[in-house]
């Protein structure tokens, strides 16, 4: 089966408008038109560095695009460098309508504000007073941009539920399935009503059949008073503390800081904490490679339209069948003599210089003692990478079980799900129906000829 395309679908009020030269004179609009293009991208790792010029730029401008008369000529100077940035990856990013919105963006903010092409192009430091609640939540926030709070007037609290996705890759779903899957390519973890998570999963060695994140996109949906849409994008090699705006929280609404983003440990680990859906996200890079952790309410999870009809959606349903890998198949070739790889139902994936079995095992019980499926993982990923990462890999995916799953008993699981047919078949994608209606349509035309004859 062929990964679906790469592709996510939008919603919310993030548009078109100020796209382009002169698009109503607004700088405002620039950036919504930023997340809203960064919302579809190649499947190949992009080179184009346009995030990295976006976020330096509001970093640098405090996210100020109406500086006071005194403070003008250092964002200027902020302007020239961020021309200078887009100048720099220019070659890379040909075609990437992210870019080129960029490009337009700076000649219109360049123009509003009489900025000179010419001049200094050092980092200003603007005076500019960071924006009210952004270190702490507003206390008037609306009620509704707390989950857990507008939960006073119910029976019961919410139930939350876990999913994660890491090494070659591995999932477990909201449900507490655990599943090892080929996935290559690009591939919809969450799509509900207030949020999308895509992954873009690549081979580890050109060749090889063993895959892992290389890509990672989540955009936050608008949601009444408290976030406007929100892009989080993330790549091998880059780890962005802010969204594809450059902004580190839900907007200009009133409850925008019941969207935020956190830095833990630069360009290995981000938080964010969305409180008005009860959420928590992790993302790490572990050598090469993304991690994904989600902690949400049922509520939540279960907020789709149809879903009856509801597509691919891996953190709900799981890998379709024919995607996922016959883990205990795997573990005891590895352990049978004479043979590390056996047939299977699912090719399991092979990478050249990968370690011998009991140096996997060994390294992997110096970070998981316990023999459960995570541990699993570790001695697969090292089997069929070769890959010391893949150790870590699987390590801090149990860390961020510990911290975000609610039941603590279920932080180890110890049977891998495969699912049978009839369960799986619901995760993949509808069966044509082509054969079918081919034979209908040909049936009356037989019957003509039997008459005739």
């Amino acid at each position: 089966m062929q990964p679906p395309r790469e592709r996510l679908v939008v919603t919310g009020r993030a548009g078109w408008m100020g796209m382009g030269r002169g698009a109503g004179r607004s700088a405002l609009g620039f950036w919504p038109t930023l997340a809203f293009l960064l919302c579809s991208f190649p499947a190949a790792t992009s080179p184009c560095k346009i995030l990295k010029c976006n976020s330096e730029f509001w970093s640098a401008t405090a996210g100020s695009h109406a500086p006071a008369p005194d403070d003008a000529p250092e964002f200027c100077a902020a302007l020239r460098t961020y021309a200078l940035c887009t100048r720099r990856t220019a070659r890379t990013c040909r075609g990437d309508l992210a870019y080129h919105s960029a490009v337009h963006g700076i000649e219109d903010l360049m123009s509003q504000h009489n900025c000179s092409k010419d001049g200094p192009t050092s980092q200003p430091h603007l005076r500019t007073l960071p924006p009210p609640g952004d270190s702490q939540e507003r206390s008037d926030s609306p009620e509704i941009c707390h989950y857990e709070k507008s939960f006073h007037n119910r029976a019961a609290a919410p139930n939350y539920t876990h999913c994660g996705f890491f090494g070659d890759p591995h999932l477990r779903t909201f449900t507490d399935r655990f599943q090892t899957c080929k996935v290559q390519g690009a591939w919809p973890l969450i799509d509900n009503n207030y949020l999308n998570v895509q992954v873009t999963n690549t081979p580890v060695l050109p060749g090889s059949a063993a895959t892992a994140t290389s890509k990672l996109t989540i955009i936050f949906k608008n949601f009444q008073e408290c976030v406007d849409q929100k892009v989080y994008q993330a790549e091998m090699d880059e780890l962005p503390a802010a969204f594809a705006d450059g902004s580190k929280n839900g907007g200009d609404k009133h409850g925008a800081n019941s969207l935020k983003i956190t830095e833990k440990v630069s360009g290995q680990h981000v938080e964010i904490q969305a409180k008005y859906i009860g959420t928590t996200i992790v993302v790490r890079q572990v050598g090469r490679y993304l991690t994904f952790a989600a902690r949400m309410p049922e509520e939540v999870v279960n907020a789709v339209e149809d879903r009856d009809s509801q597509g691919l959606y891996l953190c709900l349903r799981g890998c379709p069948l024919n995607q996922q890998i016959d883990f205990q198949a795997f573990r005891g070739g590895a352990e049978g003599p004479g043979t590390r790889r056996p047939a299977a139902a699912s090719p399991v994936p092979a990478a050249p210089d990968t370690f011998p079995y009991e140096t996997a095992v060994a390294k992997c019980k110096e970070k998981l003692p316990v023999e459960d499926l995570y541990y699993q993982a570790c001695v697969f990923d090292l089997l069929t990478t070769g890959d010391v990462n893949f150790t870590l890999a699987a390590y801090y995916a149990l860390e961020d079980v510990k911290m975000l799953h609610s039941n603590k008993d279920k932080l180890h699981l110890y049977e891998r799900t495969r699912e049978p047919p009839g369960r799986a078949a619901a995760a993949g994608p509808p069966l044509t129906p082509q054969p079918l209606l081919g034979s209908l349509l040909v049936l009356p035309l037989l019957l003509v000829l039997l008459e005739a004859a």
